[in-house]
């Protein structure tokens, strides 16, 4: 392993608040130890990441769908302005050439003399850095002239078999090798300076500034708060100064030293001694890494001792600290395994001095919650669950994919939860005792020195004689998940055959229990399996056997880890009212009341029977028999489906299924509809690129009641349909297209659906939607309209859009909007086309929300020439797709405001299904 040494980093700064900027003079001492020259150096630039709208951190935000940056004032995004780089060389000073590579973030500094191994040579750097909105990434200038400083300086990239010069992608990942810092800042004498590094002696000057000294030897980063009035308060302990600005007004300064003092003690021993005399835990850095779970609570609930969660608050904090500042592990390529140290430090902890601590905190002795499995979990059950909630969904990564390609949950939680869970897996095969020798080794002989994981596997090897490169090679290299079943159980004499089957493509131990009713008699591991493996356990007293039955391995399904030795099931049915977290030890059946409108069955009332819990399952099943006021009668509906997923095909997920319900059509009139489907997904490898594609397979069987005022009406009908849909939605382009065939015995038609959103850099956003469908053949055109397209409001004869009054020709019902074919929102003549339709319908915004639309086409039916249709007017988009309203102006009825019944043509767009509106919060997560 080639690695460079530290290097010497000397900073003269000066802040200038009325500019919001700091002005630097900068040394950079850089130490070559490759085995090779260089004649380039890269430094990190990543004050400058914020400079446009199209550097890598503006793509990581619109990825996430965070406008605020994109539409932030030029002047508060922040940006590097450099005035001069040069290398000192014997005393001599010259400018050399540089420039920005790939990214904006990073710069390559040309050397005229290659750096020779072990020679060192001294970079010198002017530049201003222009600070940014801390609105962003909680880092840079808040709204109070206040300066949090993380990435605020040139930092030098490091070398190791090549240049790790990586760009701000908002993952706090900077990657720099242990260095000495010196640095003078300069701050008007109304602000205080708060940092991590050592303080030396500071003067005023006369024009009224303040210079303080700083000093750090084998530092990794270099945090800097500049305050008008400080937020931080000085907890001693005998192993080391904490300077923090977490806060808990529920908390006293005793029960705070308390709980940071039993903190340090306690990492101390686990890990060893903390270098440094003092740390730094920050608000901000909280809060971009809180305890999930607590920072989503109320402040008003308050169901934890007091002091609990202030001690949580600095654990994850400190201990995080605590690593990152003395493990020099690259944070993009090896962040896995400071999660893992963090997360398995965590539970030790709480197991330690909150063994009895639940989940949920005291709410799990309400009696509306006490009944539910979640009131049994533990506070440390929470890691497994929340990975879980990745792999069910499919979103799961390796431990080793690059931190800047992980998916945002998996980032911020489940990637280090996952980690941390498997050191504890790790720790219950090879004994806890082997595997916290082996941290207390590792930490000794690597503080203060870049190191691998490599190094951390190597340590525990020399403690056990168990294998274990499948914990390295197979849970931390492979994005597999883990799934064990007990195929057979057959008795020999006092013994047990019990054939285990691995029902992934991975090679891991696991552990087999004996039980009799809750009773564990014994436990035992089995060797890592490939696919099966067979193994003799006693059977005296057993009743059931059960693998993995403390859940200490984070399995994908537990529910087929149990097999019954004694009696019939090998898990018991239990029923619970609505939906719990799952509980693998039972086959479980959910109930809970549900309550629809629409205007024919009116308000209705019933109850749902399923099986999904918190984490999706491959099976799942609902039943929604209800009671319609209205129409006085039993409606609802009902589906199962099965889910099979597929781990590293771009074919990630198939299902099937089939979905019944009966509701009112219209005034005393009912439909039956019953659709078997199967769903083909694909996606890329990359699972954040948003591109996915679909492929829709369905057959609709529609049975209505006769409707005796329309007597061309056809009640009953099938309709085959075959759906591509190709999407890939992003902040700054939206686009979605679907080409659909639907056949039925009187009719065959085709369409194709396009939309494309564009947000420009001047803000301006572009909507565009074109529409094109035909028929292949028609034989229904001459009795009614039902099947044809329609120019604005479909009939939906399919029975797939949420209307609440979809047989409506006047009134308020009719007025809702759902967009869809020809997607216009003035209601013309022709209404619809039987031969062929084609429209666009464009929009832009004219100011935030406010946007002028215009749509155009063309509907042809048979005997008539085709038909030249436009409409315009203005559309206030308050939630785009979910709650919009539409104000028809000009159209070919001529200027709509000046005919009568005006507010009848207003149009709107209301979501009110809770599943949809969820999609706009899950979108920022995953």
């Amino acid at each position: 392993m080639q690695t460079s040494a530290q290097h010497d980093i000397v900073i003269n700064a000066k802040l200038m608040p009325q500019e919001e900027s700091i002005a630097i003079a900068q040394e950079v001492t850089f130490r070559n130890t490759a085995t090779k020259a260089l004649d380039t150096l890269y430094f990190n630039d990543w004050a400058n990441s914020f400079s446009s709208k199209t550097t890598p951190l503006a793509k990581r935000f619109a990825e996430n769908y965070n406008d605020s940056f994109h539409f932030e004032k030029e002047e508060d995004r922040g940006f590097t302005q450099i005035t001069e780089i040069s290398i000192q060389t014997n005393g001599a000073v010259k400018n050399t050439s540089w420039e920005r590579g790939s990214a904006a973030d990073i710069l390559k500094v040309a050397l005229e003399t290659p750096l020779q191994p072990n020679e060192e040579v001294t970079i010198l750097l002017k530049y201003t850095v222009h600070v940014a909105d801390d609105k962003f990434t909680r880092y840079g200038v808040d709204d109070f002239g206040n300066y949090k400083l993380r990435y605020w300086f040139i930092s030098p990239a490091v070398y190791d078999d090549g240049w790790k010069a990586y760009s701000n992608k908002n993952s706090d990942d900077l990657f720099l090798n242990p260095s000495n810092f010196s640095i003078q800042f300069s701050v008007p004498t109304r602000y205080v300076i708060t940092s991590n590094f050592d303080e030396g002696d500071s003067f005023t000057s006369a024009n009224g500034m303040t210079t303080v000294s700083l000093e750090g030897k084998k530092r990794t980063h270099a945090i800097i708060h500049i305050e008008k009035n400080s937020s931080f308060e000085t907890i001693e302990t005998d192993k080391l100064t904490l300077v923090t600005s977490l806060q808990d007004q529920k908390v006293t300064p005793a029960i705070k030293a308390l709980a940071v003092d039993r903190i340090v003690h306690f990492l101390d021993g686990k890990l060893g001694a903390y270098p440094f005399k003092k740390m730094i835990t920050t608000e901000e850095a909280y809060k971009k890494d809180p305890v999930y779970g607590l920072n989503q609570l109320p402040n008003f609930i308050s169901p934890f001792p007091d002091g609990f969660e202030y001690d949580m608050e600095q654990l994850k904090t400190i201990t995080r600290n605590y690593i990152e500042n003395t493990l020099a592990l690259n944070p993009r390529e090896d962040y896995w395994l400071t999660g893992a140290l963090q997360i398995y430090l965590m539970t030790e902890y709480v197991d330690t001095y909150y063994p009895n601590m639940k989940l949920i905190g005291s709410l799990s002795n309400w009696w509306i919650i006490k009944w539910a499995h979640a009131s049994d979990l533990e506070f440390n059950d929470q890691y497994p669950l929340l990975y879980l909630n990745m792999a069910r969904n499919n979103l799961h990564q390796s431990l080793t994919t690059p931190r800047d390609s992980l998916v945002k949950f998996n980032k911020n939680i489940a990637n280090d939860y996952y980690a941390g869970d498997g050191l504890n897996y790790l720790a219950d095969y090879i004994e806890k005792s082997v595997l916290e020798k082996s941290i207390k080794e590792f930490y000794a002989e690597n503080v203060l020195k870049y190191v691998t994981p490599a190094v951390f596997e190597k340590t525990i090897e020399q403690n056990t004689s168990l294998p274990i490169n499948w914990f390295f090679d197979e849970y931390v290299a492979k994005r597999t998940t883990i799934d064990f079943k007990i195929k057979k159980v057959k008795k020999k004499g006092d013994s047990l055959e019990v054939t285990i089957k691995n029902l992934k493509d991975n090679v891991m131990p696991v552990s087999i229990y004996g039980l009799n009713k809750e009773e564990v008699l014994y436990k035992q591991w089995t060797q890592p399996i490939d696919s099966t493996v067979t193994i003799t356990v006693p059977s005296e007293n057993v009743r059931k056997l059960a693998l993995n039955y403390e859940a200490i391995i984070p399995e994908f399904n537990q529910r087929n880890n149990y097999k019954a030795v004694k009696g019939l099931l090998n898990r018991p049915l239990q029923f619970r009212l609505f939906q719990d977290v799952e509980d693998s030890k039972y086959n479980q059946l959910f109930f809970m009341p549900v309550f629809e409108y629409n205007l024919y069955d009116g308000f209705s009332f019933g109850m749902k029977l399923y099986n999904k819990t918190v984490l999706p399952k491959g099976i799942h099943y609902k039943f929604e028999p209800q009671f319609g006021i209205k129409s006085k009668d039993i409606i609802g509906s009902g589906s199962i489906s099965y889910t099979q997923r597929l781990d590293e095909d771009r074919l990630y997920s198939m299902r099937y299924g089939f979905s019944g319900s009966y509701y009112s059509y219209d005034e005393n009139l009912f439909y039956k509809r019953f659709t078997p489907y199967i769903t083909f997904a694909f996606r890329p490898q990359d699972l954040r690129d948003n591109e996915k594609q679909f492929i829709n397979l369905r057959s609709i069987n529609v049975s209505r009641d006769d409707n005796p005022d329309d007597p061309n009406q056809e009640p009953n009908y099938n309709v085959f349909n075959a759906q591509y849909v190709y999407s890939n939605p992003n902040l700054i382009n939206y686009f979605r297209g679907t080409v659909d065939y639907q056949i039925a015995k009187n009719f065959s038609k085709i369409s194709a659906t396009f939309e494309y959103r564009k947000l420009f850099i001047n803000n301006r956003q572009l909507n565009i939607r074109a529409f094109a469908g035909a028929f292949i053949f028609n034989d229904t055109r001459n009795n009614s309209d039902y099947f044809s397209f329609a120019l604005d409001r479909p009939s939906d004869y399919l029975f797939d859009y949420n209307y609440y009054g979809r047989s409506e020709e006047t009134g308020i019902f009719s007025q809702q909007l759902i967009v869809a074919e020809g997607g216009f929102k003035s209601q013309l003549e022709p209404a619809f086309a039987n031969t062929w339709m084609t429209t666009v319908n464009a929009s832009t915004n004219i100011w935030k929300w406010i946007y002028a639309y215009g749509d155009i086409g063309l509907v042809d039916n048979r005997a008539q020439n085709p038909q030249f249709v436009y409409d315009s007017g203005i559309r206030l988009s308050l939630l785009a797709d979910y709650f919009e309203l539409y104000f028809p102006l000009y159209s070919n009825l001529g200027w709509e405001p000046g005919l009568p019944n005006y507010e009848e043509k207003i149009r709107f767009i209301v979501t009110l299904s809770p599943k949809t509106l969820l999609g706009l919060f899950t979108r920022a997560w995953y």
